[in-house]
């Protein structure tokens, strides 16, 4: 598919009382978004926390017990998107969470649900301070680069998008669309991975989505406050926009931002743009040496 609509959240995540407020409002965010014609609905890094709610305000506001709190309902998460997914003829990147391994550990991991059920899955590889020094999340494994029948499709999750590697490497391997889940607590972070978005459409030639939480949260330590907004970035250049921003949306409103990918687009700009970052990558010193990364079929 050479065209389509795709949507990021600006998500906030609320008190629940019980799953089927969850329900509720993952079925009216889908709802919307597809009833808008989006056919790639992206959520933001660590939606799922919101669900800690759900274990009461003693464990959600309990760094570590709100982690293990959430392994007993990320089953229910995952079929209610796949559901979603399916009903709507629709693919939906998750909100990421953080899921047990059988060490004892975290990763934070991502979830592509195609509407014919199929799931591609993406860990981040990268962790912050916060992750790395108060919330013992792990450092993920694999790059995967998702064959679906709207394009190439990869995810870096929040700071991995600020590493240009791992990010060349998905396209290297085919990725067109890069979807960068982002959860930041300051103008600061966000700002960060809003320009690490930018820079890797940049140098790859490629779509590059961001969606983020938005709003405060009192009563969650790990993600109390959340700054961000949604956007949309392709190379300055040859039929994208002189800046490269394609969409941005309002700075903590909670909505869907919407905009048309176009994959033929990138095909024109590696072929006749002014410039060819994507195809010159390898002129620079070291370049040649780059993580693997797979491509899975994703119906």
């Amino acid at each position: 598919m050479a065209g389509f609509k795709v949507a990021a959240a600006q998500y906030p995540l609320d008190w629940l009382e019980d799953f089927s407020a969850y329900e509720d409002k993952m079925s009216g965010w889908v709802e919307q978004a597809a009833g808008e014609g989006a056919k790639l609905l992206v959520f933001p890094e660590y939606g799922a926390m919101e669900l800690t709610s759900l274990a009461g305000k003693e464990i959600a506001g309990d760094l570590q017990r709100s982690i293990a709190s959430l392994q007993d309902v990320l089953p229910r998460v995952d079929e209610l998107n796949a559901a979603l997914a399916r009903k709507h003829d629709v693919f939906i990147s998750a909100g990421t969470a953080p899921f047990a391994q059988k060490d004892g550990s975290y990763r934070n991991i991502a979830r592509l649900f195609a509407p014919s059920g199929g799931v591609g899955r993406q860990q981040k590889r990268v962790m912050t301070r916060f992750e790395r020094e108060r919330w013992r999340i792990a450092a993920g494994e694999g790059l995967n680069v998702f064959d679906t029948p709207l394009g190439k499709i990869a995810i870096a999750i929040c700071y991995d998008a600020e590493f240009p590697l791992g990010v060349r490497a998905l396209a290297e391997a085919g990725a067109q669309i890069i979807l960068v889940p982002s959860c930041t607590d300051t103008f600061a972070g966000y700002s960060r991975v809003k320009v690490a978005c930018a820079a890797r459409a940049l140098e790859n030639q490629c779509y590059v989505v961001q969606a983020p939480t938005i709003g405060e949260v009192p009563w969650s330590p790990a993600v109390d406050m959340n700054v961000g907004s949604a956007g949309l970035f392709g190379p300055p250049d040859l039929g994208f926009p002189g800046d490269g921003t394609i969409a941005i949306g309002p700075l903590n409103a909670a909505e869907w931002i919407y905009e048309e990918i176009d994959l033929q687009r990138v095909e024109k700009v590696r072929r006749e743009g002014a410039v060819f970052n994507y195809a010159h990558w390898r002129d620079q010193p070291g370049a040649g040496v780059l993580p693997k990364a797979d491509v899975i079929a994703l119906a």
